[in-house]
């Protein structure tokens, strides 16, 4: 047999692996000869339990919301239309969030999409690379006229979930034991940093939230100052908090002022 020949037979296995409407391929045969549909019965169940138990481990929040045997279920549902697109098992499940927020079985919990996008924040901040963030000596170092022109680069590990739902709360919630209460159910701006060797996750104040998302998209800080319009917003305090958290890690000053 020629590396051709092993590369073609590969090939028709993995399709046939990861569909199930494929037909056992010719060369998947019994000692009879016989298309054995058994055997690949069983990798395809081996494959849709590993990547099921991906979606576990990357979604422990959303399975204890909603309980092992709806989670599976639409871990199966997922998996079955989504495959991976990396070797790496840990990266699998990216499209999970949206594909929960379509998920018709699902709209009884209408908030569930974005606690899957909080624990999704969270393993990405897992796995996100090392940096120092900036720290606030650096800030205040600043002059007070370049700094409102100047930009604040992301951590590599940060992130923020915007929900019309308590997602944070809920969050929080159901990963104590036993599951605690949500008091407040108002939407929330959820910040997922990774500073040091533990990723943190915050619940913003409501008055912070669109100058968070302003300023993490890049967006000089006076003008995301200025997009604010809830009255309780301090541009200091929110500034001084994002930064304490670690979710940035340089200042890029404005076109023409000195680095």
């Amino acid at each position: 047999m020629t590396w051709t020949d092993v590369h073609s037979t590969e090939a028709r296995f993995a399709r046939a692996l990861l569909d199930p409407a494929r037909p056992v391929p010719w060369d998947l045969a019994d000692p009879a000869g016989h298309a054995d549909a058994l055997r690949l019965a069983v990798h395809r169940n081996t494959v849709s339990a590993a990547l099921t138990g991906a979606l576990e481990a990357r979604f422990p929040t959303v399975r204890r919301l909603v309980g092992d045997a709806f989670f599976r279920a639409v871990a199966r549902t997922f998996a079955a239309i989504d495959r991976p697109r990396s070797p790496l098992l840990h990266e699998y499940g990216t499209g999970f969030p949206d594909f929960v927020a379509d998920f018709r079985p699902a709209d009884a919990v209408p908030y569930l999409a974005d606690v899957a996008r909080v624990d999704d924040a969270w393993m990405r901040a897992y796995v996100a690379a090392d940096a120092d963030p900036l720290s606030l000596d650096r800030l205040a170092a600043l002059d007070p006229e370049a700094l409102a022109g100047a930009s604040l680069v992301p951590h590599p590990a940060t992130s923020l979930v915007v929900s019309p739902h308590p997602a944070g709360s809920i969050w929080m919630a159901h990963r104590s034991d036993p599951v605690g209460p949500v008091a407040d159910w108002r939407g929330e701006g959820v910040l997922v940093v990774r500073p040091d060797a533990s990723v943190d996750v915050h619940v913003l104040p409501g008055r912070d939230v669109a100058f968070a998302a302003a300023v993490l998209t890049g967006r000089p800080l006076a003008e995301a100052a200025a997009a604010v319009t809830d009255p309780a917003f301090d541009f200091g305090r929110a500034l001084v908090g994002l930064v304490s958290a670690g979710a940035f890690v340089a200042v890029t000053p404005a076109l023409g002022d000195p680095a």
